[in-house]
């Protein structure tokens, strides 16, 4: 019964995935997220509902669009996944109640601001309050949790505007800040610390490669920063030793 039920959080996953990738395409166009029916985005015809489902689908059409033939993005399956994975270690680290849920939403809303964040390198402001304002209520200790978001996203204010005075550039978004306090509210202050750091870890050498490839010195922090969280709160207790052991 627990795989199965597995199983049908994952499948969950994944349709809320489908979903994402209509948000992901419209809301950064100020398109409405129902209006119109799905259709293809080259040659706008109307998808037929066997054509929306995720992940067999795009296998089934063999990544193109029944009518045009043209390539359907690689996008589409990958967040389909991505959600279904994340769902899936959700309830399996923390079962199925209202916690979970929000917990959930906030790693979901996470995974649209970031694929957003690398194709447009800007969220709008619904995007950046989703994933802390779910972050607040992922527990019962929710004044905590709201307190710690708080002193994070007041810290990363701080390091933004005082680095900032030195290079005359800004040097974080207000999308990274928010990341910051929904750290704070997930994870607490020491593992949000070791979030942020793995998070710079991850994007090193991909700065690194932004700037020799692309000539390009701006490079979206906000899918590190929560991919540096997810996995934090995956090895939450794994972590936690290592901090034991640094600062005992």
């Amino acid at each position: 019964m627990e795989v199965y039920n597995l199983i049908l959080a994952i499948t969950f996953g994944i349709i809320i995935g489908s979903f994402l990738n209509v948000v992901i395409l419209r809301v950064p166009k100020h398109e409405s997220i129902v209006f119109p029916a799905s259709h293809c985005p080259t040659c706008k015809t109307p998808l037929k509902w066997w054509h929306n489902i995720p992940i067999i689908s795009y296998i089934f059409l063999k990544g193109k669009c029944a009518f045009c033939g043209k390539k359907i993005s690689i996008q589409y399956p990958l967040i389909e996944l991505a959600s279904g994975f994340i769902v899936g270690i959700v309830y399996y680290k923390n079962g199925f109640d209202i916690y979970s849920l929000m917990l959930m939403a906030s790693f979901l809303s996470l995974l649209v601001s970031s694929i957003v964040d690398l194709r447009y390198k800007a969220i709008t402001y619904i995007m950046n309050i989703l994933p802390i304002t779910f972050a607040i209520f992922s527990s019962s200790n929710i004044l905590e949790n709201f307190t710690n978001a708080l002193l994070l996203t007041g810290g990363a204010v701080f390091i933004r505007d005082y680095v900032s005075a030195f290079i005359n550039k800004e040097a974080m978004g207000d999308g990274d800040i928010l990341v910051f306090g929904t750290m704070g509210a997930i994870l607490g202050i020491k593992l949000s610390l070791m979030a942020i750091f793995l998070g710079a870890i991850l994007a090193l050498f991909p700065s690194i490669y932004n700037r020799i490839a692309k000539k390009d010195l701006e490079l979206p922090f906000i899918p590190f920063l929560s991919l540096g969280l997810f996995i934090v709160w995956i090895f939450e207790n794994q972590f936690l030793d290592i901090w034991n052991k640094l600062y005992a």
